[in-house]
């Protein structure tokens, strides 16, 4: 069998959801590659690969041929990489701006009483000053997709300004001679031009901004982690970078500083934060052998310790590559957007083709100024960022902050899921209730009452009331006694239970309530879990059980409050009706703005939206989308 490798890298370079469909796309068309799931404000690939088969070093050239470039080189930084870039394009932005009331002002207040061909020339020098600075990338990108049989965003701004520019450029030098002699108002849109590529540049700039806070969970989750640590060498005590440390190499740790990798205490003691795991407010004590994580922070004491997992290999880590993988995994609404995507600017090129054809049938050759900004407004209007950016910000905004409650979302689909889960199947022992720490189970009597074995876990009955309160029915599932299962259940508030049972009954009783039309959600922890996670529309897992657990449940729950299930739900509730509403308003804007663009109400209303107005109107409309999405956040 083929042994895959996955891996998350990050994308430079896409700009809309045509971007980041033609990207993932080429990697998934390349033999060796199994699977791959493109992330646009995560700027990320998650890609599953045969490295037998292809290298990263191969990707990147397949990438770069279609003008984008995955960052597969460990001496390149992402983050500053794309800092560079938003600098790049705030500056090309500014210029653009000063660019743009220049030629406007020259426009509006420079009314020639004769030959206007200075003032033109003038407009037409400055106007190309901007396209060939601010607005030279949109031509490159332009040019690289039309060589590869693609297109993107970047090729509706290249054809509507280029198409205005042109049409600039010939009633400068010839317009009197066409137009004038005619009867037909000579025009010049220099104006247009300039202001498409301003608006769009200024509504990426903000897009970019939005989409930087979209991602600053998973920042917040790398923050944690510290970047030096102190070494202990023959008794002696030095600073070293945290990327140095090896297993079993000793370090010191003191009050108020971060565990800098997992480890566990060989002398000393302390009081460890460990809520960013956990979730728990309390500081834990630890004492010699106990286990220490990195990222969480001493509150009390110095303890020397021992390494043993660093790197990738910290929890931490495992937390943050989940995040991520989760955040650049598709929701199945997601995979129709994104091949709507593909198909979008070839049609609305289609359509701006159809606009100026009708009006010349209609009109006549008179009719040629106007066919021609209605057909660059129809090019600019029309934005696929909105519909491509619709349902990924929503879900990473939303994932990042069940992070942030520690709420582990493994799979985007398990989140557009969870919310119509109307039946949770739950394990009893290890997930429902605890084992009582005072017992010594290896003497201690099968005779033991129950009640004393065991406890309910803190907040167990309150998660099982806000479940019922959410409409779902919940089912106990033990392989204890009778009498011990009917006790925890009547203690949990749980109706339904079921007694001596194996792991077979539990995957039979998550099929049996689907087959009887419910949504079922099975939470556990432990190996004999396993069947019935998988079993599962949603598979959720308690983040202190076994890995086998853990790798099969889509969501994972950190430390021992099931109140955190009712919480999910209801997140995924809220990221569904965010993703719905993003997608109505993306689509609606696209189905009332292009055909105004075009001109459908200029007959009988004289009323066009000209080419200004629809490049501001396009970047308004990628930008709402990116800020509905972060009131996720911030609610």
């Amino acid at each position: 069998m083929t042994n895959l490798t996955t891996c998350t890298i990050p994308v430079v370079g896409m700009m809309c959801a045509a971007c980041s469909a033609n990207v993932e796309r080429r990697l998934a068309s390349l033999k060796g590659i199994h699977s791959v799931s493109v992330s646009l404000p995560g700027r990320s690939a998650f890609i599953e690969y045969d490295p037998d088969t292809i290298s990263l070093d191969d990707m990147k050239r397949e990438i770069a041929a279609i003008g984008y470039d995955l960052v597969i080189e460990p001496d390149r930084n992402s983050d500053d990489i794309e800092r560079q870039a938003y600098l790049s394009l705030r500056l090309r932005t500014i210029f653009s701006w000063l660019f743009a009331v220049v030629v406007m002002a020259l426009s509006m207040l420079w009314k020639p009483v004769g030959n206007p061909l200075p003032r033109n020339l003038i407009l037409m020098v400055i106007t190309a000053s901007g396209m060939l600075y601010s607005g030279r990338q949109f031509y490159v990108t332009a040019w690289t997709q039309l060589r590869h049989r693609s297109a993107n965003m970047d090729t509706l701004v290249a054809l509507s300004t280029a198409i205005s520019f042109l049409f600039s450029l010939f009633n400068t030098f010839w317009g009197d001679r066409v137009w004038t002699s005619r009867g037909i108002e000579n025009n010049v849109w220099y104006d247009a031009s300039i202001m498409i590529i301003t608006f769009v540049l200024t509504g990426r700039l903000l897009e970019e901004r939005a989409k930087g806070s979209t991602a600053s969970a998973i920042r917040a989750l790398m923050g944690l982690a510290p970047k030096t640590a102190r070494l202990v060498t023959d008794g002696e005590v030095s600073d070293v970078p945290v990327s140095t440390i090896r297993p079993r190499d000793l370090l010191e740790v003191r009050t108020g500083d971060k565990v800098p990798v997992d480890g566990v205490l060989r002398s000393g003691e302390g009081y460890v934060d460990e809520s960013m795991i956990s979730g728990e407010p309390l500081p834990v004590a630890k004492h010699k052998a106990d286990t220490v994580l990195a990222g969480t922070i001493v509150k009390q004491g110095t303890f020397v310790m021992r390494a043993q997992s660093v790197g990738e290999q910290t929890v931490l880590s495992g937390i943050i590559r989940m995040v991520q993988q989760a955040q650049a995994s598709k929701a199945p609404v997601q995979r129709i957007v994104d091949r709507v995507a593909l198909v979008f600017v070839p049609v609305v090129v289609g359509i701006a083709l159809l606009t100026f054809v009708l009006w010349l049938v209609l009109g006549g050759v008179d009719q040629l100024p106007h066919a021609l900004l209605s057909a660059v407004s129809v090019l600019v209007i029309a934005c696929p960022c909105a519909m491509g950016l619709a349902t990924p910000t929503a879900l990473m905004v939303g994932i990042g902050k069940a992070a942030q409650q520690n709420i582990l979302v493994k799979d985007a689909a398990a989140i557009e899921q969870l919310h119509r889960i109307d039946a949770l199947v739950i394990d009893k022992t290890g997930t429902l209730t605890i084992p009582n720490p005072d017992i010594d189970f290896a003497h201690a009597s099968a005779d033991l009452p129950f009640d004393q074995r065991e406890s309910l876990k803190p907040h167990a009955r309150q998660a099982v009331q806000q479940l019922q309160a959410q409409g779902v029915e919940v089912y106990m599932m033990s392989g204890d006694r009778d009498d011990a299962a009917q006790y925890w259940a009547a203690q949990a508030g749980i109706n339904h239970y079921r007694s001596r049972v194996v792991p077979q009954d539990k995957e039979d009783l998550v099929r049996q309530l689907q087959r009887q039309g419910h949504s079922v959600a099975m939470v556990g922890d432990g190996i004999n879990d396993s069947q019935a996670l998988a079993a599962a529309d949603v598979s959720i897992a308690m983040g202190r059980g076994t890995d086998v657990a853990m790798e099969v449940a889509q969501v994972t729950l950190m430390g021992d409050d099931l109140r955190r299930i009712p919480e999910a739900m209801h997140l995924s509730a809220r990221i569904v009706r965010t993703v719905r509403q993003n997608l109505f308003w993306a689509f609606i804007y696209n189905v009332i703005c292009i055909p105004l663009a075009a001109g459908a109400l200029t007959p009988w209303l004289q009323f066009q939206i000209t080419p200004m107005w629809a490049s501001a109107l396009m970047a308004f409309s990628s930008v709402s989308v990116v800020l509905n999405s972060l009131r996720l956040k911030w609610s």
